[in-house]
């Protein structure tokens, strides 16, 4: 199938060069974080974005532009919009003035295409193995923790059951704050005490237990995993002892045995430490939009949960760098 052939400059782009250099452009800044071809690599799947009979736009651009709708929340519709008027824009994603820019349908198609593809996962690893080869994750600890993210669907009522004919994968879990149902997802993550970078993350119905997503966040280089009381059992604590992780996972007491002062203490200095995590909670719920899912199913919104911690460690790696 013919590409389209995008990205050659011409004279505008030559006298719209000249304007820049007044204020940092950080779009500009993350393009040189990361080496973008071994993004390309694993997109290769998804060649194919076009309809019969047209060129296909270049994975990477498509790639690059859902980034930029996770950073900007914009829809489809708003995103295509801003590709055509922002240079910013146009810069990142490889568009000179004279190309066309993927409009909306273009953008919805490769973006089920790389749910379809299950890529969210491979492309999280490839990220991870650069800024393993930079050298900016500390290891030194690993703060784990979980939080509810509403479902795009209506939450069923009593007499409807415990599921959504819109959104199947959808289920009711228990908020720990509030300690009332909600119905959604429950996304899971991994960060870096040292950078604060997602070392990893899952996405789950919500009625999944923290402590059963666990041992697939831990990464076994590290030198302690930190967790609240919600992740204390003997199923983490074998894993890590037998990795030689020192445990810093929150105690609970039990019925008939409370805990002693001196795990009560011991919660207390860990409390600080492993509360730093929920700072990444906010800033992607707050700043990305992520407190409710636009899509319907698992497949969608775990690409949607992934991308947005992809844009985030982009995002965050950018200050490390910068300072």
């Amino acid at each position: 199938m013919p590409r389209k052939q995008v990205g050659q400059l011409g004279f505008e782009d030559g006298l719209v060069a000249k304007r820049r250099g007044r204020q940092r452009d950080d779009l500009e800044a993350i393009l040189g974080l990361i080496d973008w071809a071994g993004i390309e690599a694993v997109l290769s799947p998804v060649m194919s974005t076009a309809r019969k009979g047209e060129p296909s736009w270049p994975v990477l651009i498509l790639f690059k532009a859902l980034l930029l709708q996770r950073w900007h929340d914009l829809s489809d519709e708003a995103l295509e919009a801003n590709l055509f008027d922002r240079l910013s824009f146009q810069r990142f994603c490889g568009l000179s003035l004279g190309d066309d820019v993927p409009d909306h349908s273009t953008i919805w198609r490769f973006r089920e295409k790389l749910a379809r593809a299950g890529l969210i996962e491979p492309l999280f690893a490839e990220l991870q193995r650069q800024l393993e080869g930079r050298g900016v994750l500390v290891k030194q600890g690993t703060l784990i923790d979980a939080t509810l993210i509403q479902a795009a669907a209506r939450r069923p009522k009593v007499a409807e059951g415990k599921t959504s004919p819109n959104d199947p994968d959808a289920r009711f879990g228990v908020n720990n704050e509030r300690r009332r149902y909600e119905f959604g997802y429950k996304g899971h993550i991994a960060m870096d005490e040292g950078s604060a970078l997602v070392r990893a993350q899952r996405l789950t119905p919500a009625n999944i237990q923290e402590i059963d997503v666990a041992t697939a966040l831990v990464a076994g280089d590290e030198g302690q995993v930190l967790a609240d009381r919600g992740y204390d059992g003997a199923r983490l604590r074998d894993h890590l002892a037998a990795r030689g992780i020192a445990n810093g996972v929150m105690q609970r007491g039990q019925k008939g045995r409370p805990l002693v002062p001196e795990e009560i203490a011991r919660n207390h200095a860990l409390a600080p430490r492993r509360r730093k995590v929920e700072a990444v909670f906010g800033t992607v719920k707050r700043i990305y939009r992520m407190s409710r899912m636009r899509y319907f199913n698992l497949r969608r919104c775990a690409l949607a949960f992934g991308l947005a911690l992809f844009a985030y460690n982009l995002r965050r790696l950018d200050r490390i760098t910068a300072s």
